[in-house]
């Protein structure tokens, strides 16, 4: 008992402490009250250390001094984990890839996630679609979509109309993609991807189309344009990067805006002199996008598949959802066609697989992540998996 009161003590002690640590520390640096300098890159604002206390937040001042961080690394370690490339291309690899090649291998081991030809998929970014036309202030057209009413279309951010460079894209292929097993595509092949998004995005290289014999390599992929690469700011690359950035948080008022945040007694701001009270006025964009060649295809049934041929409904329903992480043997989950694993899993009987299935199990989400799939479904396709594993 007597530990048990010391330790109950004790913990009071502590949370008072650390109630006083608090109180003493917002005293110090209250929100809104900072003494701040410029020059910062994040905010355009450096807060001063005082203390022990940065802003409303305490740090440790003990001395670092004699603590050692590791070794400095070798030239060879250096050289392998530098292997991003740069805007102007600067650290891409030798190799070549089609735009063939890129359609089987995007359609193999992209369009479960990333939808077909690239249109997006649930959960995961469009990378192509939208019109690279620009107004008279050299602004891509399709980035200003507004959903301001039904049927209208929102801002459309892909790597034909958001993307600054394809040097980013080729490196986030290869070092983070597929999504299942990343790294696990040859240079070769991610040249062979990155030319097929390329080329459903209409992006020309040289003023020539991509066409389905077109093979880009790293000379090609170093002159590609893309047609929002001015259409960030502030611009970020090269030396004079950090310094743009510090030049545009210091003009706040410009730039960002300036101002208190309005808690009571708040105006409409959409209202003028004897307007209170009217509803928010909607700044209307005026483009909207009508111009796509080819234009959208709105019909979403498949055409009817002979009698006798074609996926049962369960490998349809697993190709589209499950097979991201049941493809393979490296997410942990147990490999479609791998009988010893299967036969395994099976052992628990089918009534609790299914019953896993739909509430999940270890690191595997309720229904694999889509809860649009009834129960039945899933037992459609847990009758798949299993029967192809046998």
């Amino acid at each position: 008992m007597f530990k048990l009161d010391r330790k109950l003590v004790t913990l009071g002690m502590t949370l008072m402490m650390s109630s006083t640590f608090a109180v003493a520390a917002a005293t110090q640096c209250m929100p809104g009250v900072y003494e701040s300098k410029p020059g910062a890159i994040d905010g355009g604002v450096i807060y001063p250390r005082k203390n022990g206390v940065y802003t409303a937040y305490r740090y440790n001042t003990q001395s670092t001094k004699g603590i050692w961080y590791g070794r400095t690394p070798t030239a060879n370690e250096i050289k392998a984990w530098d292997v991003d490339a740069r805007p102007d291309g600067k650290g891409l690899p030798e190799g070549e890839g089609s735009v063939e090649l890129g359609d089987e291998l995007f359609e193999a081991q992209c369009a479960v996630c990333h939808g077909e030809f690239g249109g997006g998929g649930k959960g995961y970014p469009q990378l192509t679609g939208g019109n690279q036309d620009k107004d008279e202030n050299g602004i891509v057209k399709t980035l200003k979509n507004q959903r301001i009413k039904p049927g209208m279309d929102a801002p459309k951010r892909t790597v034909g109309t958001y993307w600054p460079y394809a040097t980013t894209l080729f490196t986030y292929i290869r070092d983070a993609m597929p999504y299942a097993h990343p790294k696990s595509l040859t240079d070769d092949e991610v040249y062979a991807i990155t030319a097929y998004i390329l080329a459903q995005n209409e992006i020309k290289i040289d003023g020539e189309e991509l066409d389905d014999d077109y093979v880009l390599n790293r000379e090609k992929l170093m002159k590609v344009v893309l047609p929002n690469k001015d259409g960030f700011y502030p611009d970020i690359d090269g030396p004079k990067g950090p310094a743009n950035v510090k030049a545009f948080f210091a003009d706040r008022a410009k730039n960002i805006g300036m101002g208190k945040r309005c808690m009571k007694d708040c105006k409409d701001p959409s209202s003028g002199p004897g307007e209170k009270g009217l509803p928010p006025k909607v700044m209307k964009i005026k483009y909207e996008m009508k111009d796509v060649v080819p234009p959208y295809a709105y019909a979403k049934d498949l055409p009817p598949e002979p009698k006798g041929q074609g996926a049962s409904k369960g490998q349809k329903l697993y190709e589209a959802s499950c097979k991201l992480c049941h493809g393979t043997d490296t997410m942990g989950a147990p490999k479609v066609g791998d009988a010893d694993a299967w036969k395994k899993v099976m052992e628990k009987g089918m009534d609790k697989v299914l019953a896993n299935a739909i509430k999940g199990t270890g690191a595997m989400p309720p229904k694999g992540g889509n809860m649009d799939l009834s129960d039945a479904d899933i037992k459609e396709i847990v009758e798949y998996m299993a029967g192809a594993s046998k």
